[in-house]
């Protein structure tokens, strides 16, 4: 049981900074990625591939992270301009062909599988293995929840928001939205890269068939559940739907069930995000203001000039 426990902290962290990254994207700026599982896949797999000819862990997690980041730019930067809906098309597209790709091409071995090395050396201990695991996705989640609150609280921040309310006004202020966009983007898809590589070391296996769309659904839960728009409502999501998920994959063990727990646990998510929609739009924990020194200074003089007419 305590490894089982430390297993779900450990997926736990990957899938937080997967959210998070979507939550930039999508709480921040309005952007509907529906291919998350691709940048995912393309962290992991560069991850693979580079670990197999002697690259330090760390070049691997970066250049990963980067290549996902310039995929993600690729992708979107055409659809950018257009409407919100041909962006999610587009990249719910990629990712399904990218798959297919990465398996009809056999990109690292037999169609497409491939064996990691992990980044910690076997000693013997599983107990060892994943709270190694842990200090070390633990470091990057803090890093990428840091850079997203840095970039939430900040007059770049201010413009994501704009650009997500009404474009055209943040575009008559002088603000390109194209650009900010591709910028957001470009941000998210490096830290889904950087999850998947993560990923990848920690299985030390991956297949074409574990990035299917109904990953990049799972994250969509996780930040609709948690509160767009607010980074510690993304972790909240991330870590009860991963703790959903594992409770479902445990219950088989125990209940008979007259469907698959598999198909039990898709039906239960769907129910799960209707609710969400229908009574808790904002999510369990709402979207909070926008925390610059200028805003600060601003509460400061109103409440000071309150005070003396008072």
């Amino acid at each position: 049981m305590p490894l089982y426990f430390l297993d779900f902290v450990v997926l736990a962290g990957i899938f937080a900074i997967l959210a998070l990254s979507l939550n930039l994207e999508f709480g921040f700026a309005g952007l509907a990625n529906f291919g998350k599982v691709a940048f995912f896949l393309t962290g992991a797999y560069t991850y693979a591939l580079l670990s197999q000819i002697g690259i330090p862990f760390y070049l691997c997690l970066i250049i990963g992270a980067l290549i996902a980041a310039v995929f993600g730019l690729l992708v979107a930067l055409p659809t950018l301009r257009l409407r919100l809906d041909y962006l999610a098309i587009v990249v719910l597209t990629f990712g399904e062909i990218l798959r297919m790709i990465v398996k009809a091409e056999n990109i690292g071995g037999f169609r497409g599988m491939v064996d990691v090395s992990p980044i910690f050396p076997w000693m013997g201990s599983p107990l060892i293995y994943r709270l190694e695991n842990i200090g070390l996705i633990g470091l990057c989640l803090l890093i990428c929840f840091v850079v997203a609150q840095l970039m939430a609280n900040s007059p770049y921040g201010r413009v994501m928001r704009a650009v997500r309310e009404d474009e055209m006004a943040a575009e008559a202020l002088g603000k390109d939205r194209a650009k900010y966009k591709a910028q957001i983007f470009m941000i998210g898809s490096a830290m889904a890269g950087l999850a998947g590589g993560l990923y990848a070391q920690y299985i030390q296996f991956i297949s074409p068939g574990m990035f299917l769309p109904m990953v990049t659904f799972t994250v969509w839960i996780m930040v609709l559940l948690g509160g767009p728009a607010n980074n510690w409502g993304v972790l909240l999501g991330a870590g009860l739907i991963e703790l959903f998920d594992r409770g479902a994959n445990m219950a088989k063990d125990y209940l008979t069930l007259p469907i698959d727990p598999s198909n039990l646990q898709y039906i239960l998510f769907g129910a799960l995000i209707i609710l969400v929609l229908l009574y808790r739009p904002q999510g369990l924990l709402k979207e909070r203001g926008v925390k610059t020194k200028a805003l600060e200074a601003a509460r400061y003089a109103r409440n000071a000039i309150k005070n003396k007419g008072t």
